[in-house]
């Protein structure tokens, strides 16, 4: 009886340890599993590769250049020399030329059966004659249906007696960081060329107001711009564009225009052959933390408003001084934000945009211009230097002297303008420091006129009485505006 209990007994022994061991084995199937999904690490791209070779294009074009104007030797007219310098010149194609035809290689992509091709504007503009090369070996020549400078994108159209294979574009907003991408193209012209790599950063900007780059490490050559960036599910989520590089090759930082851009921009170009971009007509600068602290704002966030030429924003009573927090519903977070949304935005539109205004928030219809028809839309802009001007008083680190008609002339600004000019810079003030220089002038402290020292000196009083740590100025050069605070601490 014992020995067989002890049998017994021995037997659920082995049973628990193998139902241990199982659920053991189970539970690393499913990390490993979950560690893979994590990692979404593609076992080839392969499949992908096949899927959307068809639909990516070589692009050659070709551009008649003028004569050379290169300065040949000068032989004196008349030397014994003179026959034999220009049969020598002529042997060895050094003569007198004419026109010559140049050509360069790019890369793009279809996007419909019917023949409309994406594309760099870089890669074709200028060009006299566009070829695309497609992968199945034929090639087609192409027409400009319309460009974008701005966005660098362009669009083609190819004839073909047969459907083309395409590509569709993806929301490039549901990227992450770390995500898996792959370009096709023409890498130095070696044609159809597939590389892989991951999402290094969103957002980026080089350039442009309209600038929102994806940057990944897949490699990019001189011959993949105009080609896609594609996702693990074939969607076009960028537009293969620039490279950093210290010499011209790829080093693992490339950028491609994101894809919800380009898409609005062929969506215009293919309609209209041009875009179409709403237009706001204000000139703003970035809200920084000190200008929040002057204005009463409890983050420094939003468009600070520094001028509001003729307009839509005018028409709606938005004014210099105004922080535009939200447009049509959407928060701005900074100039670029704004600069891009208002871009998108369709032009005609009444739209609702929330301003900061005296301590309180309003909320303002503005009905949208178009901005390639606008006159005198400004964007944040480098500064200009201005010349010094005599030393009068001193405040805050600045030599100040009220706008006289002589000053007024000197500085180009109108005669119907007050305000202070400043003449002279402490290098070791906070004015220097935040940018004002000699030239400029002084016309608004905390978001009311100046017109001599003594308004700015008791708008500096009102704002330590509210215990604010900076005053508000709003400056102007060579007639651009912009908001700067300076400390105003006893």
């Amino acid at each position: 009886m014992t020995q067989a209990r002890a049998v017994t007994l021995s037997a659920r022994s082995v049973d628990f340890r193998a139902m241990v061991v199982a659920l053991l084995g189970a539970l690393a199937v499913m990390l490993t599993t979950v560690a893979a999904q994590a990692r979404a690490a593609p076992e080839s791209f392969a499949d992908l590769a096949e899927k959307v070779s068809p639909a990516v294009v070589n692009i050659t074009t070709t551009t008649v250049v003028e004569a050379s104007t290169d300065q040949q030797p000068v032989v004196p007219e008349g030397s014994p020399f003179e026959d034999f310098f220009r049969d020598f010149m002529d042997r060895n194609g050094q003569g007198p030329q004419g026109p010559r035809r140049s050509s360069a290689l790019g890369s793009g992509f279809v996007i419909s059966e019917d023949g409309y091709i994406v594309t760099n504007n870089h890669v074709i503009e200028g060009a006299d004659e566009i070829e695309i090369e497609f992968f199945e070996g034929f090639t087609l020549p192409a027409t400009l249906i319309g460009t974008d400078p701005k966005t660098d994108v362009a669009v083609l159209k190819v004839e073909s007696d047969t459907p083309l294979k395409f590509v569709a574009f993806g929301d490039s907003d549901e990227m992450r960081i770390g995500d898996w991408v792959m370009a096709m193209g023409n890498p130095l012209g070696q044609g159809f060329s597939v590389s892989a790599g991951i999402v290094s950063q969103r957002g980026r900007a080089l350039s442009g107001a309209y600038d929102d780059y994806i940057q990944t490490d897949a490699a990019i050559n001189r011959g993949n711009s105009g080609g896609p960036l594609f996702n693990m599910d074939g969607e076009v989520i960028g537009v293969n564009t620039a490279i950093l590089s210290p010499n011209g090759g790829s080093i693992g930082i490339g950028f491609s225009m994101a894809s919800n851009v380009v898409s609005k921009v062929v969506g215009q170009l293919k309609e209209f052959g041009e875009t179409r971009r709403g237009w706001l007509g204000v000139r703003i600068q970035d809200v920084t933390d000190d200008v929040a602290e002057a204005m009463g704002l409890d983050a420094a966030k939003g468009a600070l408003v520094t001028d509001v030429p003729d307009g839509p924003s005018k028409d709606a009573g938005i004014e210099s001084g105004d922080v535009i927090l939200s447009f049509d519903g959407t928060e701005v977070t900074d100039t670029r934000s704004l600069v891009r949304t208002v871009g998108e935005t369709e032009v005609g539109k009444a739209v609702r945009v929330i301003v900061f205004r005296d301590g309180k928030t309003q909320t303002l219809m503005v009905t949208l211009g178009r901005r390639e028809e606008a006159e005198n839309v400004a964007f944040p802009t480098e500064d200009a230097p201005m010349d010094a001007m005599p030393q009068t008083r001193e405040l805050m680190g600045l030599t100040l002297q009220p706008l006289d008609d002589a000053l007024r002339e000197q500085l180009g600004v109108s005669a119907a303008m007050d305000g202070l000019a400043v003449v002279e810079v402490d290098e070791t003030s906070e004015a220097f420091m935040k940018g004002l220089r000699a030239g400029d002038v002084i016309t608004e402290a905390g978001q009311q006129p100046v017109a001599d020292v003594s308004d700015l000196e008791a708008r500096i009083a009102e704002a330590q009485e509210a215990g604010r740590k900076t005053v508000l100025l709003l400056v102007r050069r060579a007639g651009e505006p912009r908001f700067v605070a300076l400390g105003v601490a006893e």
